[in-house]
């Protein structure tokens, strides 16, 4: 019985993205996208869906986690500016392609819908957000980043460009911006950025 619910729960996930047009050509827009929809093509009634997800929000986050962080790892295996630059180069990589739309409708979703602003945070971006402060933490570790800036701080710094040309366009997501946007966060962060600045003169 729990592996044909997890068949089932699946099945849901893959017919929301297929729906959304990942991995074929076309799609329908969150917006338009339906639990109905959803239930017809896994082949599972509404209240199966239901049994999982509250709304359509959180299973078109879920559905999208499941497809985002297996192309987006956060490598601990590797020293941090490697780690750094592998994870921004996957994720302009990823969103340049239909992820981005769906994270941008998502987005956008969330500013007129609570509910699936706290979908958001809890199934994906409270998530990524520490990843990235961990890997940030430990380049502080390794001596190569700052001290002196919140974590937070730096997230916002290396992956803000990211979303404001995902959102708002100005230019490509593609391996040229995510090498100079690396290189231009890496100049203000590291260590030896800190300790060339001079003391303020009075």
């Amino acid at each position: 019985m729990v592996g044909r619910s997890e068949e089932s729960r699946q099945a849901i996930l893959k017919s929301t993205l297929k729906l959304l047009g990942v991995g074929a050509r076309g799609g329908t827009t969150i917006q338009k996208l339906s639990i109905e929809a959803i239930a017809k093509r896994a082949g599972v009634s509404k209240s199966t869906i239901y049994r999982w997800w509250d709304n359509k929000a959180a299973v078109v986050i879920d559905a999208f986690v499941t497809e985002y962080l297996t192309h987006t790892p956060v490598r601990d295996d590797v020293p941090f500016e490697q780690a750094l630059r592998e994870h921004v180069a996957a994720v302009v990589h990823q969103y340049a392609g239909v992820d981005g739309r769906l994270v941008a409708q998502l987005i956008a979703e969330a500013q007129y819908d609570p509910a699936t602003l706290q979908e958001f945070h809890n199934r994906f971006w409270g998530g990524r957000r520490s990843a990235v402060e961990a890997l940030i933490r430990r380049g502080v570790e390794e001596g190569v980043v700052r001290s002196d800036v919140e974590p937070g701080m730096i997230a916002n710094l290396v992956y803000g460009p990211v979303y404001l040309r995902l959102l708002l366009g100005g230019g490509p997501l593609d391996d040229g911006f995510a090498t100079e946007l690396v290189e231009l966060a890496l100049d203000g962060i590291g260590v030896r950025s800190s300790a060339l600045r001079e003391p303020a003169r009075r």
